[in-house]
């Protein structure tokens, strides 16, 4: 069993311990699902005010929906389409304020206002996203960004 108790501290101290985290969780388990469940798990044991927290793998051409936390979500997005889908078109992170004013925004869940989207990549190959949905405008910063694109760098090799 792990037991992982997230600090109140800075929101870099924050992120510094959800990477040790999540090394202690996938360093020596070789399943790709099983990470991503154990990891979309802890980003929402670790990050406040979340109201959806997973992964989105890149299957042929579209996003499929991966382990998550959080109400039952769209299944297939079209790369392109949304937060998600522009994230992996342009694989940069997509940090947006207001999800109702995001040109194609796909609502999975009404209560969502803010949303971060940042893509894994893995020797330079997409293979995913970490997409979370919080029910609080301007939930995300730049901290967040820094720290999620840290995470998702780290386990890449763990989930594809």
């Amino acid at each position: 069993m792990y037991d992982f108790a997230p600090t109140t501290a800075d929101k870099p101290t924050l992120y510094a311990d959800l990477l040790s985290a999540a090394d202690a969780l996938t360093a020596s388990e070789p399943d790709p699902i099983a990470n991503m469940a154990n990891l979309s798990a802890l980003l929402w044991q670790f990050l406040p005010n979340l109201n959806w927290a997973g992964f989105y793998r890149i299957v042929e051409d579209e996003l499929v929906l991966g382990p998550f936390q959080g109400k039952p979500a769209c299944i297939r997005i079209p790369v392109g389409r949304g937060v998600c889908g522009a994230a992996a078109a342009t694989r940069e992170t997509r940090l947006v304020e207001d999800v109702h004013a995001f040109p194609g925004h796909i609502a999975c869940d009404a209560a969502s206002a803010s949303e971060i989207v940042v893509p894994v990549l893995h020797d330079g190959k997409l293979i995913g996203v970490i997409d979370l949905d919080s029910p609080l405008p301007a939930r995300f910063d730049s901290d967040d960004a820094t720290g999620l694109e840290a995470l998702a760098a780290r386990i890449a090799a763990r989930i594809c």
